[in-house]
């Protein structure tokens, strides 16, 4: 059957339904992985709870907009995907998975993130691309362990200060967002190797020399007048990128209106190895 028909199934709650959708919940997969990606799920199956060893469980691209309290029972859950779903705020089961290092929640519709996201003591990799974000969640500043933050494609205009308190935090990225300057709080965040604030609204760049573990800044797509400086061996993606880091620009204001139409394009699947690579 078609995505059409397991549409029309997927709003049926009987068991025998559910069975066509996500065959039998009955045995613990030898690997503890349960794929239930692309089925067309509005609901997650109880029975899907019960393996209490379970470590990871991919539930992307379906029409979840809400999880079962039973998912609190896998405690030694440690990847958790729910992008490409209809969620509009976080479910509080997710909160109370101890050993959750890695959450996927990308291409929803989150405006918020609920206070409790902050138990999550082990979480270390945390996607939010492509929300409803206007405001940086600033739970996320609890979250100790963090190394991986990605929150493109949002509407966050500006980082608080208490972003700097992440000390394990090793990579940001920010596309597509509505910066209208380098975020402050990051001159800070000596430790962190990989920025991103490709397509954003930034018209200057400070120098970023003086960050010692940066390996990675990407600023293409900005109205930017000129490049950032950074130490050596930093790798630059964007305007000016190849140009020695102390070499002025000629026409400041002839830069701004070149900046989108002549910038250096990144490839797609450049931009996903590095983010892949990261993640």
């Amino acid at each position: 059957m078609g995505n059409a028909m397991r549409g029309v199934i997927a709003f049926i709650p009987s068991e025998r339904c559910q069975r066509f959708l996500v065959g039998d919940l009955k045995e613990m997969p030898l690997d503890r992985t349960l794929d239930l990606s692309s089925r067309q799920l509005r609901r997650l199956p109880v029975a899907a709870c019960v393996f209490d060893e379970l470590v990871k469980l991919y539930l992307s691209d379906n029409n979840l907009s809400t999880l079962p309290a039973e998912l609190q029972g896998l405690r030694k859950l440690q990847l958790l995907a729910l992008d490409f779903n209809c969620f509009e705020e976080l479910p509080a089961a997710v909160c109370r998975l101890p050993q959750l290092n890695i959450l996927y929640l990308g291409n929803n519709k989150l405006y918020q993130l609920p206070n409790e996201l902050s138990e999550l003591k082990e979480l270390n990799t945390l996607w939010l691309e492509t929300n409803c974000f206007t405001a940086f969640p600033e739970v996320v500043c609890e979250l100790s362990n963090l190394k991986t933050l990605h929150l493109g494609y949002n509407q966050i205009r500006s980082l608080p200060n208490e972003l700097g308190q992440l000390e394990e935090l090793r990579s940001i990225w920010l596309a597509g967002n509505q910066l209208a300057e380098f975020p402050p709080v990051l001159l800070e965040m000596h430790f962190l190797a990989v920025i991103d604030v490709d397509r954003n609204k930034i018209r200057y760049f400070p120098g970023l020399s003086h960050l010692q573990g940066l390996k990675l800044v990407i600023y293409d797509h900005n109205p930017c007048i000129n490049a950032p400086v950074v130490g050596e061996g930093v790798r630059r993606v964007g305007r000016w990128a190849d140009c020695a880091n102390d070499e002025p620009e000629e026409d400041g204001s002839k830069a701004v209106s070149e900046t989108t139409a002549e910038g250096m394009e990144v490839q797609p699947e450049e931009k996903n190895d590095i983010q892949g690579q990261e993640a």
